[in-house]
């Protein structure tokens, strides 16, 4: 009676690599070290590292900080609400850049009082703040011009903004750009700017 074959064999087999199988595993070492080549291009062209001086940024962003901001957003797009940004105030460019949110667009009347923003005499939802202590220049109606934005620091009593006269409303010309990813210092808080 003669044996059926079931098939399976216990003799091992010599495995061959073939060209084609070198070729794809290159081609995508090439690729992956292009796409990482391209993204630092990208992020040194259009970039800017700098560090966040002072505390009128926190929680958000702390002192001595590290962010990246694309200096290409506002060419083509305006500032919108909440956006952080960079910029020189009064276009002084011998100045330290500041980082502060955007609250207040072009054409808006920004007023505080009793402690909270209003936005052409509608109160700004913003709970997670708490209540302003110095209103400053926007005690009284603050008007914003064409291409004007004022901005506020989170920690809104210990920031240097918008309310100062030294600052005001800042331009859009004097952004730098937009915040948008920060590095951890020592608290693990990196990731992308809300």
């Amino acid at each position: 009676m003669a044996r059926k074959n079931s098939g399976l064999s216990f003799v091992s087999r010599k495995k061959v690599v073939s060209k084609d199988l070198v070729g794809e595993i290159l081609s995508t070492i090439f690729f992956c070290f292009a796409a990482v080549l391209f993204g630092v291009v990208l992020v040194v062209a259009f970039g800017l590292r700098t560090s966040v001086i002072g505390s009128s940024m926190m929680p958000e962003l702390n002192n001595g900080q590290e962010v990246l901001i694309d200096r290409f957003a506002f060419k083509m797009l305006n500032p919108s609400r909440y956006d952080v940004v960079c910029f020189y105030p009064k276009g002084n460019e011998n100045s330290h850049m500041y980082i502060k949110r955007v609250i207040g667009l072009p054409s808006e009347t920004i007023q505080i009082k009793d402690g909270y923003v209003y936005v052409d005499g509608i109160r700004l939802l913003d709970d997670e703040h708490e209540k302003i202590w110095e209103p400053g220049l926007a005690e009284a109606e603050f008007k914003l011009g064409e291409g004007e934005y004022f901005v506020l620091g989170d920690n809104r009593n210990n920031s240097e903004d918008s309310r100062n006269g030294n600052i005001g409303a800042v331009s859009k010309d004097t952004m730098v750009g937009k915040v948008w990813y920060k590095f951890s210092k020592d608290d693990n808080s990196f990731g992308f700017v809300e």
